[in-house]
């Protein structure tokens, strides 16, 4: 009784000022004669303090090929180590901060620093890693120094291959209707990558790589009850360090990478009326090019004054009608005004020069695209949707300047059955658009019956299917396949159809508290045919390619082991891509081999020491191997000098103790 007479109470006390002025806010309650000592929180915490985790591991890498680094996390042979980690701090004054990492100290890692106050303000700090490997020991003869390459007898070997180091920094404010961002990150690109160029036989080498990309965004944003608005700043700049490389008898005789900026200032906003739904966003930016060109006969510009002005702009709406009918449609708008510098520039036909001049013509795009679309619940459990998308895109100086592409799209979604769901999609295509002008607009050495595949009239019919069945409480069955031809009537030469079909299954089981596991399937095929002309008339020669991905995956994991210390778990990964190539004129010639194969297994025992500490072993193997007929040796090809075979074919292994400490 006593707790519904303080309610009592509280309730007068809250109306015994003036009805004129009245506040009826539980903050302005007199509660100083009520006794709230009965009414402690008997199961609350105080969450104040430190919470997660910390992790240390260290381990060996028995590496005979670098490549083996996509996967390890470093390229590295011997030992290696890491820390990782999650560690939030909550404060009774509401300050809150995180600290998280994973595998700092390999070659792909990050960390995250933030901190601040809950719907206030927030600080942020991130460093990112990452580094991607092509080959390991490639070969070249031409040594890089200071922009010029060097031949030499010796042969020089190096790892193709690029590191990013990014580190970026952040602050967020906000309070009551209002709030603002400001975030900097800069990119480090460095390392390697395959390059080729004519002086006079042909070349391969290892372009060196070293650039730098600085990134800058702001922005401020208001909210009402129903409404949200925020205007925004993006900008990038980024510069090349290496400059045009030259061979000591030959000047600039590559060509670097130009520096150049993007800026854009972005204005978005949504408001709610009842059911309805309106959104919107104009965008406006401007790309700049401004750098030294190589200087050569026949080139009239010291430099290139490049710029693209941008404009994009989009319109949604979406609608509930009814409690069963949904309408939505949206517009999206794109320009790229190309306000570069022309000039004439002298002609070449092959290797001799023509005589005759030809200006340069900066390409401008502009792009509508249109949605409509339909959502309606037939009855509980099943939803019919439908759409029509149109995109009108019209480029200047182009082999075709207006093309159009038209999509209607059909869906049923069935959650009604037991046990069982299952999404299946429709959908037809059409690309359409003015004249082809191949003969006028391009160069001459195009012949006037090529059509690119992107310009090109193209009917597309597609079908996807999705089914989830749960036969037990325990036991998930995901499986979805899908189908889509493309075809190109109009075309004579160039592609004339392609297909693209495919389907992925995959099973999670629980067996019981301890037991659980996984099994997956999935392959695609490709397959596409064109046509192409060696006489510069009609056609004379056809090409089937064909390609196939297969991945294939299981594992499990049995937790409880040693009076619920121990926990066993096993991962294996298979997947293997082939692609047949198959040209044929008088008779069918094969292309060489191009194909790859990959086995990837890991094994783990986690163990915990103590409630606050545990250990975890891993090992990881791989099995990898690719071929490309194209990838010779250094001097295989008679005129020709290459970077080597760099195909692979290798056996990896990782092991990794790691110690993790919780903290409480």
């Amino acid at each position: 009784m006593s707790f519904k007479l303080n309610l009592i109470t509280l309730s007068l006390l809250a109306v015994s000022t003036s009805s004129v002025a009245a506040n009826f806010g539980v903050g302005h309650a007199n509660t100083t004669s009520v006794d709230t000592h009965k009414y402690e929180c008997k199961r609350c915490t105080n969450v104040a303090g430190y919470s997660g985790e910390v992790s240390v591991a260290a381990g060996f890498n028995d590496v005979s090929d670098v490549h083996a680094g996509n996967a390890f996390g470093t390229g590295k042979d011997g030992g290696i180590g890491a820390v990782s980690g999650d560690v939030k701090f909550q404060g009774s004054s509401g300050y809150q901060a995180q600290i998280q990492a994973h595998q700092l100290g390999m070659d792909n890692g990050f960390a995250h620093i933030s901190g601040g106050k809950a719907g206030l303000y927030e600080f942020s700090l991130d460093y990112d890693a990452i580094k991607t490997y092509q080959a390991g020991d490639v070969e070249s003869r031409l040594w890089h120094n200071d922009g010029m390459l060097t031949p030499s007898d010796a042969i020089k070997t190096f790892d193709l291959a690029q590191r990013r180091e990014k580190v970026a920094l952040g602050f967020d404010y906000g309070q009551d209707f209002y709030g603002a961002f400001v975030k900097y990150s800069q990119e480090d690109k460095t390392g390697h990558k395959s390059a080729s160029l004519v002086s006079p036989s042909p070349i391969n080498f290892g372009l060196p790589i070293d650039a730098t990309t600085k990134q800058f965004d702001a922005g401020i944003h208001f909210s009402g009850q129903n409404w949200l608005t925020e205007l925004s700043y993006f900008g990038s700049v980024y510069e090349n360090h290496i400059d045009h490389l030259s061979l000591p008898y030959a000047n600039d005789v590559y060509s670097a990478a130009p520096d150049n900026q993007a800026h854009q200032v972005s204005l978005s906003g949504q408001y709610n009326i009842n059911r309805t739904v309106i959104n919107g966003r104009i965008v406006t930016g401007r790309m700049i090019q401004d750098d030294n060109l190589i200087q050569m006969t026949g080139n009239p510009l010291q430099n290139w004054d490049g710029q693209v002005d941008t404009l994009d702009g989009r319109f949604a709406l979406t609608s509930m009608l009814t409690n069963r009918l949904r309408l939505g449609g949206s517009i999206d708008y794109s320009k790229r005004d190309n306000k570069s510098s022309t000039a004439e520039f002298a002609q070449y036909n092959f290797n001799s020069l023509t005589g005759a001049f030809r200006q340069n013509v900066p390409q401008d795009i502009e792009r509508n695209t249109y949605k409509v679309n339909a959502s309606y619940r037939i009855a509980s459990g099943y939803r019919l949707q439908a759409g029509y998308d149109r995109k009108e895109v019209e480029r200047t100086f182009s082999d075709r300047e207006q093309t159009n592409d038209d999509n209607l799209w059909l869906k049923l979604n069935v959650r009604a059955l037991d046990k069982v769901n299952f999404n299946l999609k429709a959908e037809h295509a059409n690309r359409s658009g003015s004249a082809y002008e191949a003969n006028e607009l391009t160069s001459s050495e195009n012949n006037a019956l090529l059509r690119k595949y992107y310009l090109a009239d193209r009917t597309r019919n597609a079908v996807e299917f999705k089914v989830n069945y749960t036969p037990i409480n325990w036991m998930s069955l995901d499986i979805s396949t899908r189908y889509a031809q493309d075809e190109y009537d109009q075309t004579q030469i160039g592609l004339t159809e392609s297909e693209d079909y495919g389907y992925d299954a995959s099973l999670n089981i629980a067996f019981n508290q301890h037991i659980d596991g996984y099994v997956f399937a999935g392959q695609q095929w490709i397959n596409s045919n064109q046509a192409g002309s060696q006489g510069f008339a009609s056609p004379d020669w056809a090409a089937d390619i064909e390609d196939e991905f297969i991945s294939l995956g299981a594992g499990a994991s049995y937790s409880g082991l040693m009076q619920d210390k121990l926990t066993l778990g096993i991962d294996y990964l298979f997947s293997n891509s082939i692609s047949d190539t198959n040209v044929t004129a008088d008779r069918t010639n094969p292309y060489g081999d191009y194909y790859s194969y990959n086995h990837s297994a890991s094994m783990y025992a986690d163990y915990a020491l103590s409630k606050q500490m545990a250990l975890k072993l891993t090992y990881r193997y791989e099995r990898y191997f690719d071929t490309d007929a194209a990838n010779v040796g250094v001097n295989d090809i008679p005129g020709m000098i290459t970077l080597g075979d760099i195909n692979h074919n290798y056996n990896a292994h990782q092991v990794m103790l790691s110690f993790t400490y919780k903290l409480r």
